[in-house]
């Protein structure tokens, strides 16, 4: 199996988040119908899929390429009881196959970098209704002139990071009103994100101790939250609300 996958596999999320920011974020969100339906892109384990199908009562379509979670996610969601409204596709965030205007809302926690903020708020605006809103978690600066370390380390591992300034006029460029934005926490990113990370990078190390390809790969792992660790004032995920005009 993938390290990458024995790392994250049965982890509590796939990124930072809480079910408090995605309520927090849900808040800001502004003319949604009674029992929206709402499409969650790159859903992961779906711990937010569930929180969202609490919060607004509708149908979340939850799209993610990683059957397992899928998998995952289709038998929580039946033991919390809320299988009626939750439809898990296996598709590709950069292929959507939906008609336009299929959405009350989007959701996306921590995976729109893959294909980039503005491509992707500007490639999924056509599933919104009019009106319609979007949330999105992106990687973000938090402040000018980072030491160079992690400048050098985001520099190479996500170079498309900007700032908050940035990403607001990338939001209005796109075709969006602001809603609302915050900077998640660092309870987001230690409680049920690096602290598993960890622990399981700890475990793998021992049980790969004779295989130096390996090793390298969970040095890298513990890098990433290494940098969190020491630089955690320069960046964070931020929440954007917005609303299609």
């Amino acid at each position: 199996m993938d390290i990458f996958f024995q790392v994250h596999k049965d982890l509590p999320r796939e990124g930072p988040g809480s079910d408090g920011s995605t309520r927090k974020a849900f808040g800001l969100l502004k003319g949604l119908p009674l029992n929206p339906r709402i499409l969650d892109v790159g859903c992961g384990p779906g711990m937010q899929t569930l929180e969202l199908a609490r919060l607004s009562g509708g149908q979340i379509v939850a799209v993610d390429t990683h059957q397992p979670f899928l998998d995952d996610l289709a038998c929580r969601a039946q033991q919390a009881g809320l299988a009626s409204h939750i439809i898990t596709v296996n598709q590709s965030m950069s292929a959507l196959d939906f008609p336009d205007a299929s959405f009350d809302a989007i959701w996306s926690e921590g995976a729109i970098y893959i294909m980039g903020f503005e491509t992707g708020l500007r490639g999924w605006k056509r599933l919104l209704k009019p009106g319609g809103c979007l949330a999105v978690s992106e990687l973000t600066w938090l402040r000018p002139a980072a030491p160079e370390e992690i400048t050098a380390y985001w520099g190479r591992e996500y170079p498309p990071m900007k700032s908050l300034d940035e990403n607001l006029a990338i939001i209005q460029s796109a075709g969006y009103r602001d809603l609302g934005h915050f900077v998640q926490p660092p309870s987001d990113w230690w409680d049920a994100y690096y602290l598993p990370i960890e622990k399981r990078v700890a475990a793998l190390r021992r049980q790969y101790a004779k295989d130096p390809a390996a090793q390298a790969q969970l040095a890298e792992h513990q890098r990433e939250v290494d940098m969190y660790r020491k630089y955690a004032d320069w960046y964070s995920y931020v929440f954007y609300a917005m609303q299609s005009v």
